[in-house]
Order: C-alpha cells, then structure tokens, then sequence
C-alpha cells in the first residue's frame, strides 16, 4: 500500500506522548487551565514588526477560528481545520482509499493530517504576507537599521511557531486535559467575545457604544439626541434592533436555550453485561451526535475560498469577483461569502454597508441568492462533514459496535457479536447524523442572519455552547469514573 512506505516518516513526527495509565481527573483539569491560561498569553503577545495598518483576512472567522488579529495566535486553529478538510474530502472521494476502521490505517490518517497542519500553516501565512495584508513595520526596521524583508522573515517564522504551538497545546487536551484543544480555544475566544459585546464602553467610528448595556445606556440618556417620537417610527424600531442590539440578544439566548435543548435530545440504545448479571447501561445516540464541529469545516472551507478570491482581486484578477477592504462585493464570490449578521441580508442595511464601502449595491434578487446560498452551503455542508466527521473520529456504527462489544456489553434481546451490533447501530446512527447535521445548519443560519452578541457569529455561538454543554458531560463522566473505577473498564478506560 502506498501510505506504508511514508509511515516511518509519520511515526517520527513530533508528539505529546500519551499518558502510560489512568490519569487523575484533577490532573486532567490542571493540565486544561494550564494549556487555556497559555493560549490567553500567546494570544496577547503582538507579533513583533507588525505594522499597525495590517489586513486580517480571517476578521469575520475569528470566532470559530480562535486566533487573534496581531498576535501570535493569528492563525488560530485555521490550518489544523484545513488540513483535517482537505483529507476528509479526498477520502470522501475516495482519492485517498483508506480503511478507517482499521486501526493502523487511522493512525497513518491521523499521522497524514499532522503532517498537513505543518504544510498549512506555512500555506496560509505566506499569501498573507507576501499579499500585503500582514505588513511590517517600515519605521521599526529603519529604527533597528534592518531591510523591510528581514521583518516580513520574522513575521513569517512568529506566525509559524504560533500556528505549530496550537497544534502540539491541542494535543496535550486530547491527550492529558478534557475534551479537546480545538474547543477549548473557540470556547475561550468567543466567550472573549460575547463579554466584551455586553460590555464594552469604547466607542465605534460613530461614536456609539459597542457594548450593549453601555449602548442603551447612551440612547436613554439626553445626550444622545435620539428622541422617543424616532424610536416608535419603522426606522427607530429597526434602528433599536440591529443598532441597538436587541436582536443579537434574543438571537444568542434563543440559541443557547436551543442547543441545550437539542443536546439533550438522544435515543438511548439499553445495553446489558454480558458476564456481570443486573449491570445494565444505555448507549446514547444524540440528535447532534456528530456535534457541531462539522460546521467549523464548512465556514472554514468558505474562509479559504474566500483568502484564495480576495488574493486573485488584489493582482487584478476579478473574474470571481471585487473585493473593498477584504468585503466581497460581486462576483460568485459575493454569494459565497458567509451571512453573519442583519447588515448582510435587510436591503436597507445591505445599501448602507455598501455605500460606506463606495461601490453599487446589490439587486434584492442579489441579496436573496447571497442569503439561500449560503443556507445550502450550511445545510449541505452539515450533513456532508457529519458524515465524514463521525467515520474518521471512530463513531461510525462499526466502530461504536466494535467498543461496546469489547466493554463485555451487549442489547438484550440479539446474539452478542460485532455484526449485529453494527446492524443495530446502522438503524439509528446514519440517519440521526444527517438529521442533526441538517438541523444544526439550519441553527446556524438563523443565528447568522439575526446577529450575536460580540459579534461572535451563528457559528461561533453555536459551537461555544454545544462545546461548553459536552465539557460538562465529559467533566461529569470523568469524575463518575473517578468515584466508580470500575466503570472505566466498562468503557475501555486503563
């Protein structure tokens, strides 16, 4: 097979050793704190010669990217998304034929996405800087008495150990903390975010306040010059809508209540021991049993195309469409571009966004496209990636037979083999994946088109909460465990 001969050369990657036995719950929390507290460090350390006038092309992806613009943590989790991507599909496609419920083949998978995220962090941090969007700074290199092309080199290897720092700080979650890097970091970000959405007391460019509670504070008070007789006209209520943030609130506590409600939802497959008479469990299978991570590799997958169109605009090249301050403007890019708030889609918002930007605004035929294509994208894409998400994590119906026969369990009522563990998962697992893939894109298009607090995106807020409710699930497990050792062996814990 062909990916046997590049096995040596995976199996010499770099990695976090995994832990030899059974590690304390306590010690799994302290090394989730110590791993969250770094990546709050590293995302405050300003990249060194970064010139103050630098493009963020990922400004509307931050939430789910968990980077942050200027810092070391620029690239956030973008490559390790993109690479987990680019194989999901060339295996979907069946380019790259592998066996993932084989075990030896998952771990070459598993080597191969590795060797990938290398590979993307240094794909997507060379277009930006040799695009022009992250600059360096001219004066610092005449201060330091240095060309401008030996900053554009140390920016490039800052950005690079930052993009391999959050691989490796993923790592050590998935291995030693609870849950996983990957969410622990959109957690940290957009909840950044969403505090900072409530409350913010700068101001924007037109001197309103960014955060909500200081936002209606200032439109109470006189000073502000918006009488009442405004507010009950169709403007005003619009205006204390979308400007004034009551949207985004009732949008972000509609879909938390929403998430929390649909985690909760599960059909609940009875299992027995084989050997040990009266224990008896139950295998839940979740409406969103692929999670809501497959909807990071649908924006994700929307974000480079969006870096590849915005860099084809910048030399000229439009024939997928214009770009104005990394804002697509027409094209098929226009409709590609991801809908992340009330100004993408309500036609006098839409008019206004794209007179500040100085070009022709879109027909309302435009915007109804913009607005269904990306609902096909999410929905689509939800099923799609939820599919390929549950059979390269190992939560197929084959493997989910396999585990649960090796834990000694079996449904009672059927003959104790794989094979009909696996048929009995084939009746619920497909199905429900598709089914909460499709309801999880349609979450996040209501999200998208109602706005968030923070700015933190449909998305960003989706995963946040479906990510924070699973935290607490594994928190709850693991000290379940803790309390009753024996269930670790029900569960093919050491």
């Amino acid at each position: 097979m062909a990916f046997e001969s590049i096995a040596p050369l995976l199996k010499r990657l770099p990695a976090v050793s995994r832990p030899e036995g059974h590690v304390h719950f306590k010690k799994k929390l302290g090394w989730t704190l110590g791993i969250l507290i770094l990546y709050f460090v590293l995302a405050n350390i300003p990249l060194f010669g970064l010139d103050k006038n630098s493009i963020d092309l990922f400004e509307l992806y931050r939430a789910f990217f968990a980077g942050a613009s200027g810092s070391l943590m620029v690239l956030g989790i973008g490559p390790i998304v993109t690479a987990s991507i680019v194989l999901q599909l060339l295996v979907g496609a069946n380019v790259l034929k592998m066996d993932l419920g084989d075990p030896h083949q998952q771990a070459i998978f598993q080597g191969l996405q590795k060797l990938l995220v290398f590979v993307m962090v240094a794909l997507e941090a060379l277009p930006q800087i040799l695009g022009g969007y992250i600059r360096p700074d001219a004066g610092l290199a005449a201060q330091l008495g240095v060309n401008v092309s030996f900053l554009v080199i140390l920016l490039f290897i800052q950005i690079c150990i930052g993009g391999i720092l959050i691989l490796y700080m993923d790592e050590v979650v998935s291995k030693w903390g609870i849950g996983s890097g990957v969410g622990l970091f959109i957690i940290a970000g957009v909840s950044q975010q969403i505090v900072t959405g409530i409350f913010n007391w700068n101001k924007d460019e037109t001197g309103f306040p960014i955060g909500l509670i200081p936002k209606w504070i200032y439109i109470a008070s006189p000073s502000s010059n918006i009488g009442l007789d405004y507010l009950l006209t169709g403007d005003g209520v619009l205006f204390l809508l979308v400007r004034g943030g009551i949207l985004a609130l009732i949008s972000t506590v509609m879909i938390f209540l929403m998430v929390v409600y649909v985690e909760s939802t599960r059909i609940e497959i009875p299992l027995a021991h084989a050997a040990v008479r009266g224990a008896r469990g139950r295998f839940p299978v979740k409406l969103i049993y692929a999670s809501v991570l497959p909807m990071i590799l649908v924006r994700a997958l929307q974000a480079n195309i969006q870096m590849v169109g915005l860099i084809l605009s910048s030399r000229g090249l439009t024939i997928l469409g214009q770009y104005k301050q990394a804002t697509p403007v027409n094209g098929i890019m226009y409709y590609l571009s991801p809908i992340s708030s009330p100004n993408d889609w309500i036609p006098s918002l839409v008019s206004a966004k794209f007179s500040g930007l100085g070009v022709t605004e879109p027909a309302i035929w435009q915007i109804g496209l913009h607005v269904l294509t990306d609902a096909f994208l999410l929905i689509v894409g939800g099923i799609v990636f939820a599919l390929f998400w549950i059979e390269t994590t190992g939560m197929g119906a084959k493997n989910v037979a396999e585990k649960i026969q090796k834990s000694g369990m079996q449904i009672p009522g059927y003959r104790r083999s794989s094979g009909t563990l696996e048929r009995v998962m084939q009746r619920y697992i497909p199905k429900v994946t598709v089914i909460g893939g499709a309801f999880i894109g349609v979450l996040t298009l209501i999200a998208s088109l109602m706005g968030t607090l923070g700015g933190a995106g449909g998305t960003g807020l989706l995963l946040t909460v479906s990510i924070m409710y699973r935290l607490y699930e594994d928190i709850a497990s693991q000290q379940m465990m803790e309390m009753h050792p024996m269930m670790r062996s029900f569960f093919g814990k050491d």
